[in-house]
């Protein structure tokens, strides 16, 4: 067995927070796990599709990260530089290293890379810009609700169908659905296409029966704010009296600048394992880029995948460390509950590892679907916090 080693996760999101519970659950106390997060909350982001409409307050959807430590050493601070090659970081100034470095930074979201974006709408996947949203969306009595995916890729790939979705039903429960449109505007060619054909387009038949506007391959190069009016590369534009929107994603600078990326901006990793190509580093959930090469299509950016994908690092750290279990691997499974609205919700499930072809399954809405949602939100924040 060897002995003083130290486990240094970058990230306390659902992927990091997993990362860094597990291992220390499993190892005796002579191995240190340091977790640096430089918010002092963890908030749980699935949730800020109710936090919109109303349904949830932060407090409701948040813990303090301090609960999480449980023989932790937890450090708040902002990571300014990686280098991979030592696993050394530097935070606030502070220098540290470990044996094991596991990057779960996630996605900087970069509202500024459109212009006008920021200006014009509220950021939904934020909890400022879902809080901002929920008390805009109380003034709107009449007008057009625009819902708008500006880039791809992006984290949670269901989420702007539920939000719009959400906001119908909000509509109809204020009683201004009748002077209220509804529509979709994305960059993608279908809801969630990795998922395949036949769940997208059962997604969109969903969509499209609440009589929620669905426009396909609009990818967004402009936002006018005080024309209220939306550009996009395929020439058409469009109105907007409230906007929704999901702000393009990339990897944080300081993963760029430590040289972990791909051309394709993310931070390639074997797909099982999630090592990257540094021995003893690995990446995982939003920051990472794992294509399925059967479709030619990246792995899609969500918290089940970062979950799943923390468990095999983690797992896979402390059999390194104490010589004990079996080496596991990420094989592609993941799952994801869909509001529809009306107290009711989808749910889809599946391996998007298989050969041909992603194998995904998706059960019609019910509300025992909901109250699972409602249930694993609970189940989230009293299990890891």
């Amino acid at each position: 067995m060897a002995h003083g080693k130290t486990v240094l996760v970058l990230g306390g999101g659902i992927g990091g927070t997993v990362a860094a519970t597990t291992p220390r659950r499993m190892l005796p106390r002579e191995h240190r796990v340091v977790l640096v997060e430089r918010e002092s909350r963890h908030v749980f982001s699935p949730s800020f599709l109710w936090v919109m409409i109303g349904r949830r307050s932060a407090d409701q959807i948040s813990r303090p990260m301090a609960a999480a430590k449980r023989g932790i050493e937890w450090i708040q601070g902002t990571v300014e530089r990686i280098d991979p090659v030592a696993r050394a970081v530097r935070v606030e100034g502070k220098e540290l290293s470990g044996d094991y470095l596991v990057i779960a930074l996630g996605a900087d979201l970069t509202p500024e890379a459109i212009p006008g974006l920021a200006q014009a709408g509220h950021n939904f996947y934020s909890l400022s810009g879902a809080q901002s949203l929920r008390d805009a969306r109380l003034k709107l009595q009449s007008g057009r609700i625009a819902v708008l995916v500006s880039a791809m890729p992006f984290k949670c790939p269901g989420a702007p169908n539920e939000a719009a979705m959400l906001l119908e039903y909000d509509a109809r429960k204020r009683g201004v659905r009748d002077r209220v449109s509804v529509d979709l505007y994305t960059a993608e060619p279908g809801p969630m296409p990795v998922a395949g054909a036949a769940v997208s387009g059962a997604l969109r038949q969903m969509i499209e029966s609440k009589g929620i506007g669905y426009h396909p391959n609009h990818a967004v190069t402009a936002v006018d704010p005080a024309q209220r009016r939306m550009t996009f590369a395929n020439g058409a534009s469009a109105d907007f009296d409230l906007l929704a929107y999901i702000p393009p994603h990339r990897a944080p600078i300081v993963v760029r600048d430590a040289g972990l990326c791909a051309e394709s901006g993310w931070v390639p990793v074997d797909r099982g394992t999630l090592e990257t190509k540094f021995p003893g580093v690995y990446a995982l959930g939003d920051v990472t880029g794992i294509m399925l090469t059967s479709i030619n299509k990246p792995l899609p950016k969500a918290g089940v995948f970062a979950h799943n994908e923390a468990e095999v690092v983690a797992h896979n750290i402390a059999r390194a460390i104490t010589g004990k279990g079996a080496e596991q691997r990420f094989g592609g499974d993941g799952a994801c509950f869909l509001e529809t609205g009306d107290g009711r919700a989808a749910f889809g499930s599946g391996n998007f590892y298989a050969d041909p072809a992603p194998q995904i399954r998706l059960k019609q809405p019910s509300m025992m679907l909901h109250l699972g949602k409602v249930a694993y939100e609970q189940y989230w924040l009293f299990r890891w916090f």
